[in-house]
């Protein structure tokens, strides 16, 4: 049992969920945890060796069913999230775009040959897929997005673009959603197609080991199969944002348990005074006020993984977790830097690397405000989003 489990979650996983986080724990541990330092000074990530790896081990879309899938539980798909996050948030995001937002919009919405086509080999990790919804002037507001699709015979041509699509500079696959006389529309895309195109974003401050990049997507014609026949109407990408949120309530607890942990080492070693830090009053009320948050987001994520499994969690309570979780996970990222004083700052450790991502993580597959509103509306029934 970690010194950090006050509660003794563990007691409350089976032998098997504790199997599936010691396997992705290894994996982290041997393929990320050495090089992710680099990556992340370099602004760059061998996206295509991840996901190989990560799909030899069934990571890829591990809570789907079929065409090479998993068909792990909600609560085994955690805790994979939360080992893979407490390395770097950006190698999370990288598992979830491709299984809970690419992989998880043709599978839930796509034609059985757009399954047969793509699933397969995004399980493997052999193709890469990206989710391209926001735009440079939509992010929070998806509805009002700019993206066209329009007919034109038998096709479909997509006209517009999307920003800080992850994945996306690498992919072989873009669902992109886009407005049409039918409402909003899916499309699988091959990235190949004519008039697609891609900017890798740059110069980032967070997420740097992660690909990103901007989609421009100049009168590109697809066939009709490309369509997403069972997506229509804006809740079809809002459900995939709801699958990618539930990863990353998880995934928070992963990367503050990872600066909890830093910080509790180096408390114990660093020596000021003539004894270590972590003797001094101050520094305790630190960490115990930390692993209290960090109890309390593991033990609500778990609640909500039980709930998914039991097909009754629903998307207000995603918006708890995601609210709640990753900012307790920035707050303690950043109190842990304080322990750790100017090391803190330091490629060496973690912890700054880690709050930077999380500010990211703040902000996407739903801004903290936008939950905040999702859990309004819950409460007095009254729509405050216009």
């Amino acid at each position: 049992m970690s010194s950090l489990d006050l509660l003794d979650l563990d007691d409350l996983l089976t032998d098997e969920e504790r199997d599936i986080r010691a396997v992705t724990r290894r994996v982290v541990d041997d393929l990320v945890r050495p090089r992710v330092a680099d990556w992340y000074e370099r602004g760059t990530v061998p996206v295509r060796e991840l996901a190989l790896e990560f799909g030899k081990l069934g990571l890829l879309g591990m809570h789907l069913s079929g065409y090479g899938c998993a068909g792990a539980t909600a609560v085994q798909y955690g805790l994979a999230c939360q080992e893979l996050e407490a390395a770097d948030s950006g190698v999370r995001s990288l598992v979830s775009v491709q299984g809970s937002l690419a992989m998880y919009a043709i599978w839930r919405y796509g034609s059985e040959e757009q399954k047969q086509r793509w699933l397969p080999g995004m399980a493997a990790g052999e193709l890469i897929g990206c989710f391209g919804l926001t735009e440079p002037d939509h992010g929070s507001d998806p509805g009002n997005m700019a993206t066209r699709a329009r007919r034109d015979g038998a096709d479909w041509v997509l006209t517009g673009g999307k920003m800080w699509i992850t994945n996306a500079p690498v992919a072989d696959v873009a669902v992109i959603w886009a407005r049409s006389d039918d409402g909003v529309l899916g499309f699988a895309v091959p990235t190949s197609s004519p008039g697609f195109s891609v900017r890798e974003v740059t110069r980032k401050l967070s997420l740097r080991a992660s690909a990103t990049g901007e989609i421009a997507l100049d009168e590109v014609r697809v066939p009709a199969e490309a369509r997403l026949p069972l997506a229509a109407g804006l809740k079809a990408p809002l459900s995939c944002l709801t699958e990618a949120r539930f990863g990353i309530i998880w995934g928070a607890m992963g990367a503050a348990r990872d600066c909890l942990e830093t910080a509790l080492s180096y408390a114990l070693a660093r020596e000021q005074f003539g004894r270590p830090i972590a003797g001094f009053q101050l520094t305790q009320a630190k960490l115990a006020d930390m692993a209290v948050e960090l109890q309390k987001g593991c033990l609500l994520a778990l609640h909500l993984g039980r709930r998914a499994d039991a097909g009754g969690l629903r998307p207000e309570q995603v918006s708890v977790g995601k609210l709640n979780n990753v900012r307790e996970a920035l707050a303690i990222a950043r109190q842990c830097r304080t322990i750790l004083g100017a090391n803190g700052i330091s490629g060496e450790y973690p912890v700054l690397r880690h709050a930077n991502n999380l500010e990211s993580v703040l902000t996407y597959e739903g801004t903290s405000e936008v939950h905040q509103l999702v859990i309004g509306q819950r409460l007095t029934g009254l729509n405050a989003f216009a």
